[in-house]
């Protein structure tokens, strides 16, 4: 699958569609195009003639992306401001986490210390930074509550910080002992947040900051979890975790029960994994996970059977969020990738430097 060359070397948001049986709605936004840019030719994925079942939409890379497209007028505004504004060229240096609320897409910038919100319905861009007992070192993945709430995992502060719906900073969770949090997701009074330097899931009382229990760092072999980076709650209510150097996803109940386990194990071929990352579970019940070694995406069924792999070598992928017909993705050309998928609210990205490195690996593109 090729996508249009972008003219920023960095941060890039992708937006696809996808359809599975039950059609294709895509969003009123996309469908907007700006009259004075010549139109894209459409690419879909598989490539013919297999019947197509991703199609690629627009890319937002910094402000001017998003942005409403406001005409200057006049030789004073041209003068004193440029053919391009400086502000509309700011962007995330380095991404990885996204989430979706109410059409503003959430990234973290590993780099920049806070994230980014590219609002879609607004058509605007904003940056929010923490500060005080809030300033970030390392971000790397946020979830977005129910509750408008937004967690924001520090691996470097080893905390889970708290945001309110105005971007205000809350709370902090962690522990005294080491832990290194790589992933959120939150479901009613709980946090489940990836331990990387634990080996596990750490579940947090929302409310008071209390550990409740943890789930992978113990039991038989084919339950424990070795440095898991990306996390998932599926419609299903069960969660789902990227078990990066275990080269699989377990999935367990949110008491701990183990379930099952997808995935081959390491290798080359299609259902293999050589370092997945980002995870989602659509409506249906279908996984979605990203390799950052083969630079894909790999479909699963809910029985672990593969139905269908995406992407290529050139654009390494990292981390991923499922939503109901439609598909996004968020990255940086060179070295991370992220992918995104709204609906679902569940947002992966995950970093290179996370998890012990493996030979790198490269999968085949389908078709």
């Amino acid at each position: 699958m090729q996508f249009p060359e972008s003219g920023n070397t960095g941060f890039i948001v992708l937006i696809l569609a996808l359809s599975f049986g039950y059609g294709c709605l895509l969003p009123l936004q996309a469908q907007e195009a700006d009259a004075a840019e010549e139109a894209s030719p459409a690419l879909f994925y598989p490539r013919l003639p297999e019947p197509p079942r991703i199609q690629y939409l627009t890319s937002f890379s910094v402000a001017k992306d998003i942005k409403a497209q406001k005409q200057r007028s006049g030789w004073l505004a041209k003068f004193v401001l440029g053919e391009e504004n400086p502000e509309d060229m700011q962007g995330p240096e380095k991404p990885y986490g996204v989430a979706l609320r109410n059409g503003e897409i959430h990234v973290v910038d590993t780099r920049g210390g806070g994230y980014a919100i590219f609002d879609i319905p607004g058509k605007d861009y904003r940056f929010v930074y923490g500060s005080g007992a809030a300033t970030m070192a390392k971000p790397i993945n946020m979830t977005i509550g129910d509750d408008g709430m937004k967690y924001i995992t520090d691996t470097v502060k080893e905390r889970v910080f708290a945001f309110d719906r105005e971007d205000k900073f809350v709370k902090a969770y962690g522990l005294q002992e080491a832990f290194q949090p790589t992933d959120v997701r939150s479901l009613d009074d709980r946090l489940y947040v990836s331990d990387l330097a634990g080996h596990r899931v750490v579940i947090f009382d929302k409310n008071s900051g209390a550990v409740l229990g943890s789930i992978g760092a113990s039991g038989e072999q084919a339950e424990r979890l070795f440095q898991p980076t990306n996390l998932a709650i599926g419609a299903d209510k069960c969660l789902y975790v990227s078990d990066t150097n275990n080269f699989r996803i377990q999935k367990y109940t949110l008491e701990g029960k183990y379930v099952r386990s997808f995935g081959s194990g390491i290798g080359t071929g299609p259902g293999n994994f050589a370092r997945p990352k980002g995870i989602d579970v659509d409506r249906d019940g279908r996984l979605y996970v990203v390799d950052a070694a083969f630079e894909n995406v790999q479909i699963f069924d809910k029985e672990g059977k593969l139905l269908l792999f995406f992407g290529e070598p050139g654009k390494l992928v990292y981390g991923l969020d499922v939503g109901d017909e439609e598909l996004r993705a968020a990255g940086v050309e060179d070295p991370d990738v992220v992918a995104h998928l709204p609906g679902l609210h569940a947002e992966r990205v995950q970093e290179a430097g996370i998890g012990e490195p493996v030979e790198e690996v490269r999968l085949p593109a389908h078709g």
